[in-house]
């Protein structure tokens, strides 16, 4: 195999982003989910090829860091073993699917089938213009899950029927079926490459083309509103399954050893940096992982950090260590971010607490965020847990 092709920020497994660590290696798995024997194997190459840190991302993918450049090939080899490799780069990039974490393990579910119908259809020539960053979101079940979730293409469900909804739309056009929904969710995609939502530096998402003025044609357009939608998950018993995040959305090998001995015949990943796992028959077993979060109230979900120094060739100062020794100090409700610089890439939004890391110290920025005017400047990092109380 080549070497790999490093780019600026939206990593792939192809094509990985180069940190201050080694290489960042993005996967993504299929249908969003991992067998247990995945799992095992992608801990191994973890801990092989890299640093044995797993990241959890907001678009329910899986991130290896610390690759090393000279073990990307190997690295490779090993994902496409486990099937958790594209074929090319261009079609990795295109499939750009988040789908319901929560939704039946029967093989013939409408968003499973949906899902796979989506991502071989997304590989073709025709749809290499999309932009990166121009996702699909399949969430039909009777209460939607991925609200919250950035997407252009949505298929819903209104009361028990599919519907296919252009991001930015009040409604959706209803389909027979889940062939059809995958095939008007195509169409969708037509129309805005056709209609000119892709601008000249190649960019561009379907609610804001429609908000210049684009209008769908009337093929491509419905009024069935869908479903309504439920509170974002939490750590801890979800159904007849069980939540799992982890500290700063990082995963030691592990780690991720426990969760695929855990029982469970799938581990899904979610968008919200935890691992659902429907069906565990020894939950149990995960006390043994201290940084695996299993309750709601753990205090570290009101934490936020990025990877910090040295990791992030951006970032002046430390951040996660800091971070966990604050988490105890911060109040329920509210949440603490701690951004390595003024990018705020673990967050970007606001925070009751913001510390921006600048020159080796950390500004202070009260419910806003790490780009807005601080309330307090440059102050040592010894000095930020005696102000706020860690």
């Amino acid at each position: 195999m080549s070497a790999p092709a490093v780019r600026g920020w939206c990593p792939g497994a192809h094509r990985p982003m180069l940190s201050g660590d080694g290489l960042v290696v993005r996967v993504r798995p299929p249908g969003g989910e991992l067998t247990p024997d995945a799992a095992h194997g992608l801990a191994d190459l973890a801990a092989r090829h890299g640093h044995g840190i797993i990241e959890l991302t907001n678009r329910a993918n899986l991130q290896l860091r610390g690759v090393r450049a000279g073990a990307h090939p190997a690295l490779l080899d090993g994902l496409a073993r486990l099937g958790l490799l594209d074929p090319e780069a261009d079609a990795e990039g295109r499939r750009n699917i988040i789908v319901d974490p929560f939704r039946a393990l029967a093989a013939d579910d409408a968003q499973t089938r949906c899902a796979e119908a989506l991502a071989a259809q997304l590989a073709a020539r025709a749809f290499a213009l999309l932009p990166s960053k121009f996702g699909f979101v399949i969430d039909a079940g009777p209460l939607r899950r991925l609200d919250g979730i950035s997407g252009d293409i949505r298929i819903e469900a209104s009361g028990g029927t599919l519907i296919v909804r252009a991001d930015g739309e009040a409604g959706g056009r209803a389909v027979a079926g889940p062939a059809e929904a995958v095939a008007l969710a195509l169409d969708l995609a037509r129309w805005f490459l056709a209609s000119g939502g892709v601008g000249a530096d190649g960019r561009g998402r379907i609610a804001a083309h429609l908000a210049a003025g684009a209008t769908l044609p009337a093929d491509l357009r419905g009024a069935m509103p869908p479903n309504p939608a439920a509170p974002p998950p939490r750590p801890g018993a979800m159904g007849a399954g069980l939540c799992v995040a982890a500290a700063f959305g990082q995963l030691r090998a592990q780690d991720l050893h426990l969760l695929a001995d855990s029982g469970a015949t799938r581990l899904r990943i979610t968008p919200w940096r935890m691992v659902h796992l429907p069906d565990p028959s020894a939950a149990g077993r995960l006390d043994a992982a201290p940084d695996l979060i299993l309750t709601p109230g753990d205090p570290l979900l009101r934490v936020i950090a990025c990877t910090g120094a040295p990791g992030c060739p951006q970032a002046s100062v430390a951040t996660r260590e800091l971070a966990r020794a604050l988490a105890p100090a911060v109040p329920r409700g509210a949440t603490l971010h701690v951004s390595g610089c003024a990018k705020g890439c673990a967050r970007p939004g606001p925070a009751e607490l913001t510390l921006v890391g600048r020159e080796g110290a950390f500004d202070l920025v009260t419910n806003g965020t790490p780009w807005d005017e601080p309330h307090r400047r440059a102050i040592p990092p010894r000095q930020v847990q005696a102000m706020l109380g860690g």
